[in-house]
């Protein structure tokens, strides 16, 4: 067998992966698919497994990256403000047909780099407000959904710098087919053995219902994050209000719930740069008191931070906290990915924004929720904290401290 035959078997299993485990596409299911242009020999593979797998419809949306680089650098402040109303009507109607959702990334984390961080966060802002129905109904899980991700040569380059476009993409796919357990003989299998034990640390965690978190590490995070009461902790798959159940993120090794949006206190470093509108943060501190960002430091891209916490009341703010082992597959490939899929899977991390309405009882209802302590918002980002030396603490009503994690690894 050829590379080339080798590669297409690989991809062709890995579609298979994302259209079975991923959005587990059901007979006679519809999909959506978002993904980059570069992205279409996967995309090509998906649509196959899909209607192998009966699928009724499949439609695809592609992007490119390099026309919001072209309005940012070239496109008047008209331009930049303008949105027709009709853009976000195409994914609503998706949703209410109950189409499936795939997104794949790959972009190039660093194609916006040298645009006015103003520029990017107004426009980020713009299409944040037109697209909120969609994204609320996503993180309520109204259907079966799943990111994951393509190797492309600019996001290679990033990965891999110094090597031959050819072999970076190919490095890249390699590590794709690992930390996604694509590579393994029976990859459903593996994911239903990590899908267990990641049920099993959820079922815990809801049982206990801490009070509140201590996370601690040795670059100087010493935060405390309050949880809403009958907080539910999720991780893995998840099952969707049309009873599908998926797996919203491919890797996916975290177990995460709800702080409250006003019991988050103390000092967050993060342990990995933040890639983020295309543009990177590097060395960010952040000081929380009362559930609030009160002081901001960033060795690079503190501006851009800035823009992201102005961008609404609830920015600076947490939405998510959520634990991952060190020891878990994108952590082993000792890479930095410029990819918050991929990186938030490397390390116990918090969120900025909004808050997923699951992660509650009863956080269907807004007003339940915010009652509840959720916090809302346009945003939501993750940014990585945990590293091989973090200590997690589930702290009791009463005040008694059990050790959840020590040296980045589980003890329960």
């Amino acid at each position: 067998m050829t590379s080339a035959e080798e590669f297409g078997n690989r991809l062709a299993q890995y579609a298979k992966l994302l259209v079975h485990t991923g959005v587990n596409l059901p007979q006679g299911g519809k999909l959506l698919v978002n993904a980059p242009l570069e992205a279409a020999p996967l995309v090509r593979e998906v649509i196959r497994a899909a209607y192998r797998a009966g699928a009724l419809d499949v439609r695809v949306n592609y992007h490119d990256g390099h026309q919001a680089l072209a309005l940012c650098q070239e496109g008047s402040a008209e331009a930049l403000a303008y949105l027709p109303g009709w853009a976000a009507l195409e994914a609503e109607k998706a949703l209410e047909d109950g189409y499936a959702r795939l997104s794949v990334v790959g972009e190039d984390p660093g194609l916006l780099a040298g645009v006015s961080p103003e520029k990017v966060a107004a426009r980020s802002k713009l299409v944040a407000q037109a697209m909120r129905p969609v994204s609320e109904a996503l993180a309520g899980f109204a259907v079966n959904w799943c990111v994951a991700a393509m190797s492309t040569p600019a996001w290679a380059a990033r990965v891999f710098p110094g090597l031959a476009e050819a072999e970076a993409v190919a490095r890249l796919w390699d590590a794709i087919f690992t930390v996604t357990r694509a590579d393994q003989p029976d990859p459903v299998a593996a994911w239903n053995i990590h899908l267990a034990e990641l049920e099993r640390v959820c079922a815990l965690l809801n049982q206990k219902q801490y009070a509140s978190l201590h996370l601690k590490s040795e670059l100087g995070t010493d935060l405390t994050v309050g949880l809403v009461e009958h907080h539910i902790w999720q991780g893995g798959a998840e099952t969707a209000r049309n009873g599908i159940r998926a797996v919203p993120n491919l890797p996916t090794d975290e177990v995460f719930t709800m702080p409250h949006r006003e019991r988050v206190d103390g000092w967050a470093v993060a342990s990995k740069p933040l890639s983020l509108r295309g543009q990177l943060i590097e060395g960010i501190r952040v000081r929380f008191e009362r559930g609030r960002a009160v002081e901001v430091q960033a060795a690079t891209g503190q501006d851009t931070l800035q823009k992201l916490l102005d961008t609404d009341e609830g920015a600076a703010q947490l939405g998510e906290v959520a634990l991952v082992k060190a020891s878990a597959p994108v952590a082993q490939t000792g890479r930095l990915f410029f990819n918050t899929l991929f990186d938030e899977n490397a390390a116990s991390h918090i969120a900025l924004g909004r808050c997923y309405p699951t992660n509650v009882q009863g956080g269907e209802d807004p007003e339940a929720l915010k009652a509840a302590g959720g916090n809302d918002s346009l945003i939501h980002v993750d940014w990585m904290i945990g590293t091989p030396q973090t200590d997690v603490d589930g702290v009791t009503a009463s005040g008694e401290r059990e050790p959840l994690m020590r040296g980045g690894e589980w003890v329960i």
